[in-house]
This record gives C-alpha cells, sequence and structure tokens, in this order.
C-alpha cells in the first residue's frame, strides 16, 4: 500500500515559460488549463499576497480536471505582517474569498514563514488551535469576515471534507523538537524545504501527508535537478509513501513520528526563475516515480485546452533524461 503522490509547480504565469512550456499559439488565459494537464496539482501563489476574488477561484477550477488538487498558499498578511498576532479576522476573510469554490480540488494550504520569524510555543499553538481542520469548522469561522468581504464572499460549501496545512520555516530556531511535537499533536505537516542551504531543511514527519517544495539544486529559485539529485528525491519520496522514512533523514526531534502504511506526498519545484527549470524537473520526477493516471499527466503527451476555437490539439513534448546538471 502507498500513499498518492502529485509532483507538481509553483504557479503557472512566467513570462520565460511562454512559446517554450507552454506554445506559441497558446492564449495566456489558457495557462492553467494547460499546466493542469501535465501536472496533478499546482500552488496557488497570488493567494499569498492578496486576497483573491470569488470568480478567480471559481475560474481556476473549472479549468481543472478532475482529479486535479490545488495547494493554497496562505495570506502574508496573517504570516508576515502580522506575525499570527490577533489572526481570527484575516483568517476568515481569507477562508470567505472563494477556497470553498475549488471543492474537492482544495489541497493543503501552506503557511509560510519569513526568516526573521523565531519560534514562539505559545504563539504557534494558539495559531493552530485556531485553523480550521475540515471545510465545515471553515465555514463556521468564514462567516466571522470584516463587513469590507459582504458581497464578495463564498459562504457555502458542497461537502465536509478534511482541512490539511502545512508549515514552512526559514528560522534555526525551529529546530526544536518542541516544534515537532506541537505540530504532531494537531496533525500539521512540516514542509521539507530544500533551498540550497539557505534555511534548515528538516524532514521530520509530523502528519499523514508530506509536503516539499524544492527550490533548487544549487542556487535559490534558479538551478535545475539532475539525473543524480532527482533520483535522491524519488527514493526519500518513495520511502514517504510507503510510510517510512529515509534512512538518513534530517530531523529535529528524536522521536519517530506516528506508524503509518501510507502518506500522500506533494512535491512543488519552486525553481521557477529561469524557464523550463520547473515543469522539466516536476515532469521527470514524475516519470521517475512512474506516477500513473490521477497522480500526473504523463509528460510527453499534453492534450491542449481549445485555442480560439479550434480543436483540441496533441502536442508531444520530451526531456532528455540523459541531461547534466545545467548549474
Amino acid at each position: 500500500m502507498h500513499g498518492r503522490v502529485r509532483i507538481g509547480i509553483s504557479g503557472w504565469r512566467y513570462a520565460p515559460w511562454r512559446g517554450v512550456f507552454y506554445p506559441e499559439a497558446l492564449a495566456q488565459r489558457h495557462e492553467l488549463a494547460y499546466a493542469a494537464r501535465v501536472f496533478s496539482s499546482i500552488e496557488i501563489n497570488g493567494s499569498f499576497y492578496s486576497l483573491q476574488h470569488p470568480a478567480s477561484w471559481a475560474r481556476w477550477y473549472a479549468a481543472t480536471p478532475a482529479g486535479f488538487e490545488f495547494a493554497v498558499k496562505g495570506p502574508r498578511f496573517i504570516t508576515h505582517m502580522k506575525r499570527l498576532n490577533e489572526v481570527r479576522r484575516p483568517l476568515a476573510n481569507f477562508l470567505a474569498s472563494g477556497l470553498f469554490h475549488l471543492r474537492e480540488k482544495l489541497g493543503p494550504v501552506l503557511w509560510q514563514f519569513p526568516r526573521n520569524f523565531t519560534f514562539r510555543p505559545a504563539l504557534f499553538e494558539e495559531f493552530f488551535a485556531l485553523l480550521p481542520y475540515d471545510t465545515e469548522a471553515a465555514l463556521r469561522q468564514a462567516r466571522a469576515r470584516d463587513a469590507r468581504m459582504y458581497g464578495r464572499s463564498v459562504l457555502r460549501i458542497d461537502a465536509r471534507r478534511p482541512l490539511r496545512h502545512a508549515i514552512e520555516i526559514r528560522h534555526e530556531s525551529f529546530r526544536d523538537p518542541a516544534f515537532i511535537a506541537l505540530l504532531r499533536r494537531f496533525g500539521i505537516a512540516l514542509v521539507v524545504s530544500d533551498t540550497p542551504q539557505r534555511w534548515p531543511r528538516l524532514e521530520d514527519v509530523t502528519a499523514d501527508f508530506l509536503y516539499l517544495r524544492l527550490h533548487g539544486a544549487r542556487e535559490l529559485y534558479r538551478s535545475g535537478y539532475g539525473r543524480t539529485a532527482l533520483m535522491r528525491w524519488a527514493e526519500r519520496i518513495q520511502a514517504w509513501r510507503a510510510g517510512a522514512e529515509p534512512a538518513d533523514a534530517v530531523r529535529a526531534s528524536g522521536e519517530a513520528p506516528r506508524a503509518l502504511a501510507a502518506r500522500d506526498v506533494y512535491c512543488y519545484f519552486d525553481n521557477t526563475d529561469d524557464k523550463l527549470r520547473a515543469p522539466e524537473d516536476a515532469r521527470a520526477l514524475a516519470r521517475r516515480l512512474g506516477a500513473s493516471p490521477g497522480e500526473a499527466s504523463p509528460a510527453d503527451a499534453v492534450v491542449l485546452p481549445v485555442v480560439a476555437g479550434a480543436a483540441p490539439e496533441r502536442v508531444v513534448r520530451r526531456v532528455d533524461e540523459d541531461r547534466v546538471d545545467r548549474t
């Protein structure tokens, strides 16, 4: 028995990708539809910078196929500006902004913290207790939104669904067994973040799923992952999805995680600053893992969305698996 693996990219709208990853004739408005037929999951970045309009969430849902999942970045207003202080109302605004339009395609919510944010046990415990862990709880909290959200809120759900959360940290103070114990108590995933020795990389398993963010093998946000690096990540993912751990896992806690037969794994490439680094690497890793339909679409056959009324077209693209590291 193995958990599901979703390999994807962080965001989808990057000018250097046009005419390279995206076909020349593809209209910008179709980029998400195209990418969602290559990858089984994509991180929504816009929600980190500002509250999105309900129409955007509905459009993203409609553009993606059945079986697809989004990961959603929580607002920096909560993590970077308010720094977790008095965030009940901002959290309600975020939940009311349109997340419920994603329905069954709503995957984990990612909470990313700035590099100067240190571990404060009481503050994080309060925040974790505030987070909703299913869509019914999220709906109750969303109703406490600000008056400015009236008329641009989504306050209905189609079903009660689990709601997962993941935490990405960037300060050494989190290398603390107490932090790991807190995450495990609430079932929140610690993001395994690959950042070329820029920020801590911890691999403690703290939930029933893993969340990986690969920011670059050698240069942050830019460098690609060669065959050797991708093979190492594939081996680690295989261990995690089987409910185990890599033998050389870097942990802050000496206590082993709760035993499970399988764990889901979400992995996103964020080396997006230069051409095809992220999409190439994501497709190559998916192939190494033997991703089946419903986990990641085949890398060498992508069905284009309808462009300007034309019939869908089959495009074949192949990535050279024998290429060397590009950095």
